[in-house]
């Protein structure tokens, strides 16, 4: 089994958007934009990922958030078509939960804007075990060979340059249910969620950046002995331990599949690439890193951390 993982695209699409839209959150972001970001995510970087996944022979696909910039619905729509034309997957091979910038605002949660446009890569094989959260039914949770999916839902609309991430309380409850489902149990664990599971050490950082409710995650996971964690947000790739009562969960960070960045490698766009054998053991864990000068990729191990 081939795992595909790919986040924090950061889309931006302000055609026929008019002023009014920007009387919230949103005009910090485009200032933000202006001034910091604007210039390092590229589209054409995350159209070549997407390519390049389509030829990498993947068995699923992991996307950990913020696939939009201002969750306007344009940029949805950007996105979801990328998807569509670029991945070479059918939709019930690909995985997608939201980040911060998907909720950007609390007009898009109670528009379940994220849902909307990307319902067919949230439909979980066990539905009656999610939690009704604001944006809808989360976790769900695939069950794919050897491996049991499950995407987590840690956004949640934020006062301006606030980017932290909560699950809640019933979201992490469902998730207790799900792990102790016959068919989830026999399986290799995949949880996908935007946010990073280990929190900077500052707690000011934390609750500007990090997952409030990080320690609740860990406690419903204590008990598993083999799986993976993934997220983005950081926008750099990196692997770091999570330990548990029964043994060690590998969280795998993957940088953002738009990004240009030329002083820092584990930084530039790209992908990662996790293999598991019939079993669900974790064979192989591989970086792929684009290089915008040939229009091509190399592989790279992923730094451990920590």
């Amino acid at each position: 089994m081939r795992i595909a993982h790919f986040s924090d695209i950061h889309l931006l699409a302000l055609d026929g958007v008019g002023a009014t839209r920007f009387i919230n959150k949103r005009f910090t972001g485009w200032v933000n934009l202006k001034v910091k970001r604007g210039h390092k995510h590229r589209v054409s970087h995350a159209r070549a990922v997407m390519r390049e996944i389509a030829r990498a022979n993947v068995d699923h696909a992991i996307l950990t958030g913020d696939l939009t910039n201002l969750a306007l619905e344009g940029e949805f729509a950007a996105v979801r078509a990328l998807l569509e034309a670029e991945l070479g997957l059918a939709r019930d091979q690909i995985s997608v939960v939201p980040g911060n910038h998907d909720l950007y605002t609390h007009g898009s949660l109670r528009a379940r804007r994220f849902s909307a446009f990307f319902a067919p890569y949230v439909k979980s094989d066990l539905p009656e075990l999610a939690a009704a959260i604001p944006l809808g039914l989360f976790p769900f949770v695939k069950l794919r060979g050897p491996v049991a999916i499950i995407g987590l839902s840690s956004a949640v609309p934020r006062p301006p340059f606030i980017a932290s991430g909560e699950l809640g309380r019933e979201q992490i409850e469902a998730l207790v249910r799900i792990l102790a489902h016959d068919e989830v149990k026999k399986r290799s664990i995949i949880v996908a969620l935007h946010h990073p599971a280990h929190n900077p050490p500052s707690k000011m950082k934390t609750l500007a950046e990090g997952l409030w409710d990080a320690s609740a995650l860990a406690s419903a996971l204590a008990h598993l002995d083999k799986g993976i964690i993934l997220h983005g947000h950081l926008h750099v790739r990196q692997q770091k331990p999570l330990a548990t009562h029964a043994g060690e969960l590998i969280v795998l960070g993957a940088t953002s599949a738009s990004l240009h960045d030329d002083e820092n490698e584990h930084k530039m766009a790209g992908f990662n690439v996790y293999e598991f054998d019939t079993d669900g053991e974790l064979t192989s864990v591989q970086a792929h890193v684009y290089e915008p000068q040939t229009d091509s990729f190399r592989t790279a191990p992923i730094p451990v951390i920590g």
